[in-house]
């Protein structure tokens, strides 16, 4: 406890630390909650960041600073535009803020070398792991869309690309061929019903899995800065009005594509069974849920969409889901060497949801499109 007190003093807090306890369930970095006695900032997040996923946090960090600096004075006036014209309530924004140390750093490395920072800690919210009802998902797809909207007009070469080839989904098939033909000359795995099932699954959807970087290519969408990972329980809600006040955990803010975000927003909302279900015959592709969040983030997002943009949403929907149970297959077939398991065939089954949810949207495109294209 003194070694993290003495950490955490090295982010000039306004007052005395008189507490840190672990905070939160994520499994990449060590995160606390610091109190202090102040009567102002009473807490912050001190955070450990792991730097075996993120191998530059310098950049990381920069990343973060160049996007706190670029949105500062923007979501006051956003936030009013959006209660003009959608909302009569005062509506709360916050953007978390880097605390520097006391000799103006966005960091500071401790003498085992570890890497940690200091973030403002937002009050009186809270999140959650799956959608709650409409009203939660219009709320989580409006933070989504304040956040793009804050960052819209960031040019992409002012952030670095802190994790190359992130949802690049022809890579992450690539190396699922390369493992596949490794696993497939050690026979290391089994040729299970399940494994069957996800072979002939990736195989009948290979060539379509280029479709969004074909796009790019093309000219059709372009890249901008995006949050990189904007699941449910990154969305920060208000405990008083329920609104969506934040979204968190910006370490993979980088350039990209928007319907990387949107793809991976809605396949966290729309999926109330979640990641880790066993009921893989009742995964769902929540429509109602979908078209909430759409609301909600084309309430702030609309203006700076294109024509094309909306043209490859459903794509994107679609493909997110599948790229993300193909990177569980691929671990799968390597042995978990990635993604944390707790029984051999974990990572085997969290694919398997992914690609029912993938079959769930399939099933549904037409309705998808309809409600797509009712909302631009």
């Amino acid at each position: 406890m003194n070694n993290l007190i003495d950490i955490a003093d090295q982010f000039k807090p306004q007052g005395k630390v008189i507490d840190i306890q672990e905070f939160g369930n994520g499994n990449i970095n060590s995160t606390f909650l610091v109190t202090l006695d102040s009567l102002e900032e009473k807490h912050f997040i001190l955070q450990r960041i792991n730097t075996q996923v993120f191998r530059q946090p310098k950049l990381v960090m920069q990343n973060m600073s160049v996007f706190t600096l670029h949105v500062r004075d923007k979501p006051k006036a956003l936030s009013s535009a959006y209660r003009l014209q959608n909302n009569p309530q005062n509506r709360r924004w916050e953007v978390p803020r880097v605390l520097l140390t006391q000799n103006a750093q966005n960091h500071f490395i401790d003498a085992d070398g570890s890497f940690w920072r200091a973030i403002s800690f937002i009050e009186a919210a809270e999140s959650f792991d799956t959608i709650k009802d409409s009203n939660h998902a219009r709320e989580v797809g409006y933070a989504l869309g304040m956040f793009h909207n804050l960052i819209s007009d960031l040019p992409t070469e002012k952030l670095a690309d802190t994790l190359p080839g992130f949802h690049i989904t022809p890579r992450y098939l690539q190396q699922y061929v390369e493992t596949r033909s490794v696993a497939s000359l050690q026979s290391s795995v089994s040729q299970s019903a399940e494994v069957k099932y996800c072979l002939q699954f990736v195989s009948d959807r290979s060539s379509w899995a280029h479709v969004l970087e074909n796009a790019q290519a093309q000219g059709q969408l372009i890249k901008r800065p995006i949050h990189g990972d904007p699941k449910v329980n990154n969305v920060m809600i208000d405990t008083t009005t329920g609104h969506g006040i934040s979204i968190i955990d910006l370490d993979t803010v980088k350039p990209g594509l928007v319907h990387y975000d949107i793809g991976d927003c809605l396949r966290s909302s729309c999926n109330f069974l979640g990641e880790e279900t066993d009921q893989w015959d009742m995964v769902r592709f929540d429509t109602d849920i979908c078209q909430s969040v759409l609301q909600g983030y084309l309430s702030v997002a609309r203006d700076f969409l294109t024509i094309s943009d909306y043209e490859y949403m459903y794509d994107a929907i679609r493909l997110i889901a599948f790229e993300l149970g193909l990177r569980f297959f691929t671990d799968y077939l390597a042995g978990n060497v990635y993604f944390k398991i707790k029984y051999p065939e974990h990572n085997l089954n969290r694919a398997i949801v992914q690609f029912k949810l993938t079959e769930s949207i399939e099933s549904q495109e037409t309705a998808i499109r309809a409600i797509i294209q009712q909302m631009r």
